[in-house]
């Protein structure tokens, strides 16, 4: 069995990329002793990161200008490779493209995820691969459709400004400049399985994230319904707002679904499978999977959860460990998840501020315990 331990891990959001993650254990791992390969497999669920993960697993990165959440142009990339593309929302509607303390739930929109969506198909993509996390957006995709072609007019016949609260003023949605998208293959890669409406919809649960009031999400609830039933009728009637994942990305989902027939998949077991994540596990001795905090939201469809079940399924048995900054899942949680042991900043510096800032050498630290624990 050969000398190997792989490192599938997401990125801890404000402190390091996945990518610094594996770099800072795998220089960990050496400092303690461990003369063997790490292979670093960067992976993602959907969210910030995506395209990231695509490129490290062999993609090639095309880079654009597209309209941003606030419709200034910002340049964003997707991944291409063999007729498929990674495109990430986040690159052209995400919440960190938009300025310090300039939150706009409004009037935010994902017209960028579609101008990426056309610079794909141009480039040759027939399968696109669509992460839909960390968007500013709660414009139900409305605004990718409009990239795309489809004419979104209120009762004076005049072309909705962007936003999810313009919604509430559309009258008739025209279909007929939609693309033939009929050749292409769409998958969304989201852990989200909200509906569009509702208490556990777009706007209640996501809209307070994106800086909308209670009168605000009252106000984008109301736009999210009258484009539901609009472009539902469009669309023949196809009913879409109360499927899983419809909710995702501030409705992006529900765009997606029912006009670009996308099909739901899991983010994370997407990269994995983008990443060839099988092969990387022959000879593996062990595999560290991660997350900035281990919590309730791993359990369900996180990256560490996902990672842990790909392993799973592997032929023979290989122990799953988990690093993160924080964890507050008890050893039972994680057993059930498929992950053996958690290691946390938190173990080593109890300062959550000192662990943001601090974490690229903690974690090498924490690498260090691991090599210890399971790679003498």
């Amino acid at each position: 069995m050969g000398e190997r331990a792989v490192v599938a891990a997401d990125k801890f959001k404000g402190s390091l990329t996945a990518g610094q993650v594996a770099a800072r254990l795998a220089a960990g791992l050496a400092r303690a002793g461990f003369g063997g390969e790490v292979a670093a497999v960067p992976v993602a669920d959907g969210g910030d990161g995506t395209v990231a993960a695509a490129l490290a697993a062999g993609f090639d990165p095309v880079e654009l200008e597209v309209h941003g959440p606030a419709g200034e142009p910002v340049s964003a990339l997707f991944a291409l490779r063999d007729g498929t593309a990674v495109v990430e929302a986040a690159q052209a509607c995400g919440l960190s493209l938009l300025p310090a303390g300039g939150l706009a739930p409004l009037t935010a929109t994902s017209r960028g995820v579609g101008e990426l969506i056309l610079a794909a198909r141009a480039a040759g993509a027939s399968r696109i691969v669509l992460g839909v996390g960390g968007v500013a957006t709660t414009d139900g995709g409305a605004g990718l459709l409009q990239a795309l072609g489809v004419r979104l007019s209120d009762a004076a016949g005049r072309e909705l400004p962007p936003g999810g609260a313009a919604l509430a003023a559309l009258a008739a949605v025209d279909r007929s400049g939609l693309p033939d998208l009929s050749g292409m293959q769409f998958l969304l890669a989201s852990d989200v399985d909200n509906p569009l409406l509702g208490p556990s919809g777009a706007a209640a649960v996501y809209g307070p994230q994106k800086g909308a009031s209670p009168g605000d999400v009252r106000l984008l609830e109301e736009g999210l319904r009258r484009w539901a039933d609009l472009a539902e009728d469009a669309a023949g009637g196809t009913p879409a707002r109360d499927a899983a994942g419809a909710g995702a990305a501030g409705g992006l989902g529900f765009a997606a679904l029912l006009f670009l027939g996308a099909r739901m998949r899991p983010g994370i077991e997407l990269l994995l499978e983008l990443a060839s994540f099988g092969s990387r596990l022959d000879g593996a001795r062990l595999v560290i999977t991660g997350e900035g905090s281990l919590d309730a939201q791993t359990l369900h469809g996180k990256v560490p959860v996902g990672v842990a079940r790909a392993t799973a399924a592997y032929h023979r048995a290989i122990p799953v460990v988990a690093v993160a900054g924080q964890c507050t899942l008890t050893a039972d949680q994680l057993r059930r998840a498929g992950i053996t042991a958690a290691y946390a900043l938190t173990d080593i510096e109890s300062d959550l501020s000192r662990c943001m800032a601090e974490a690229g050498p903690l974690l090498e630290l924490l690498a260090g315990r691991i090599a210890a624990d399971w790679l003498r």
